[in-house]
């Protein structure tokens, strides 16, 4: 027998090197680097099959114009919002990768929209972490039809997918990937090389045969998902649900989308009877006190092809550290700095001896430019003690000038603001509309101190 073959490959970025080495010199991350075995290198198939699969058709070279796009329309799974992450439905053939945390629903919400699939086309769930009966004992526990969807207990990825040939499913579910393995790697599962690989052979299987798989994905202690990041390059989506454990809130946001837009989001309520929609998202996240108090400010943000309102909190107090603390919470840290010095610079603000906390309610993660003047007017807010309107609302993007610089789809931010009773908003000069909006003020500012003047 020949002498194995064994690489190191970074699981942060995929990097592959010949021998270990504690540091990453691709993305200079430490101890991230981990031994696989190489698989061997089998004979060519012959034509017409392709190894590990019966009867798919020899290959053959088109042009674009000559592929029929009409045999594959989206399904819907049911979920609305899960619809909206992917982009207005499953597409056959697609891989789809999901992660979570422990207990965020992972498995809950791909139980609940394969029973509802299992109505209409023919589906298959793969579980290979729980036994049949435990899956059985949660469908009946959320009350789901149970009597049309096919089951499987199996870890070997080759035996799935032979089985799959047979039943021919639509659309099948495999939890979870880092319990897969494949006969011919040596390691263990859940290692860099059996994930890599059998996330690989199950993404060739959904292209050959046209059957969209669905792939849970375990996450870090950083939040990333587990495994190399190759895993993310040859899947078609990957979608994180996010939730923390003391909120009944879960976020589905798209990370990496071919059929859609990224970054898209949708949210889910859990309940006693599995995961519910929430169809107006907005209204959650301005579940606010009855009294208005410093440091509180509603802005619209973007995410995917929505609008969508969420409250920023600040508070500004006097620091007796020698180096004031800066905490962001679900904003950018490096972000609250810069603006930090645009208000001192053009605002005329110091804050140098000041301790800034800074939060987005509901857990909501912001990372689009629109929210910089909200924050700054929510700054300036506590650093006054000055309450501000309780129904107004601001977004903009601030510029190191002091300029108010605009923001992609202010006319949709500003009707979801009206429809949700709003009464006046500060917005960038660029992005005052043209036609009034019914029973809204609109206040159109250019610099920040017109911004600041207008807000106090």
């Amino acid at each position: 027998m020949g002498k194995k073959k064994t690489a190191f490959v970074c699981s942060d970025c995929g990097a592959e090197f010949a021998r270990w080495q504690g540091q990453c010199s691709e993305c200079k991350a430490w101890n991230t680097i981990t031994e696989f075995r190489v698989p061997s290198v089998k004979a060519a198939p012959r034509a017409g099959t392709m190894a590990g699969y019966a009867g798919v058709v020899e290959a053959k070279v088109q042009t674009l114009d000559e592929v029929n796009l009409e045999s594959l329309p989206r399904f819907s799974t049911g979920f609305k919002e899960f619809d909206r992450v992917l982009g207005g439905g499953v597409v056959p053939g697609s891989a789809i990768l999901i992660g979570g945390e422990p207990g965020a629903g992972k498995s809950t919400l791909l139980l609940q929209t394969m029973c509802l699939l299992a109505e209409s086309m023919p589906t298959l769930y793969v579980t290979g972490e729980e036994s049949l009966q435990q899956v059985a004992m949660r469908a009946k526990r959320l009350s789901l039809p149970t009597n049309k969807l096919r089951t499987l207990a199996e870890t070997n990825v080759e035996s799935i997918c032979q089985l799959a040939l047979r039943e021919k499913p639509a659309i099948m579910v495999i939890d979870s990937i880092q319990v897969m393995h494949m006969s011919d790697v040596q390691s263990a599962p859940g290692s860099v090389s059996q994930v890599r690989e059998s996330a690989a052979y199950l993404t060739r299987f959904a292209k050959q045969n046209q059957v969209a798989i669905i792939m849970v994905g375990h996450v870090t202690k950083d939040g990333s998902l587990a495994g190399p990041k190759v895993l993310e390059h040859c899947i078609d989506c990957s979608i994180l649900l996010e939730g923390s454990s003391d909120s009944r809130f879960r976020t589905l946001r798209g990370n990496k989308n071919r059929f859609g837009a990224v970054n898209e989001l949708g949210v889910f309520a859990m309940t006693g009877q599995g995961l519910k929609e929430v169809s107006n998202p907005s209204a959650i996240f301005l579940n606010r006190g009855e009294e208005q108090t410093p440091g509180s400010l509603v802005m619209v943000i973007w995410e995917g092809t929505r609008p969508l309102l969420v409250e920023v909190q600040a508070l500004v107090d006097y620091s007796q550290l020698a180096n004031p603390r800066r905490v962001t919470v679900g904003l950018e840290q490096n972000r609250l700095a810069m603006l930090l010095a645009v208000l001192h610079r053009h605002g005329g603000l110091q804050v140098a001896d000041q301790d800034v906390f800074v939060n987005v309610v509901g857990g909501v993660k912001v990372s689009e430019t629109s929210a910089d003047l909200a924050l700054i007017a929510a700054l300036v807010s506590s650093f006054k003690n000055h309450a501000l309107e309780r129904q107004m609302v601001v977004f903009g993007e601030v510029g190191l000038g002091g300029e108010i610089r605009p923001v992609p789809s202010g006319q949709e931010r500003l009707r979801e603001a009206a429809k949700h009773g709003f009464k006046r908003a500060i917005v960038p000069i660029a992005n005052k509309p043209k036609d009034a909006i019914e029973g809204m003020e609109v206040v159109a500012v250019a610099s920040l101190s017109d911004a600041l003047e207008a807000l106090f």
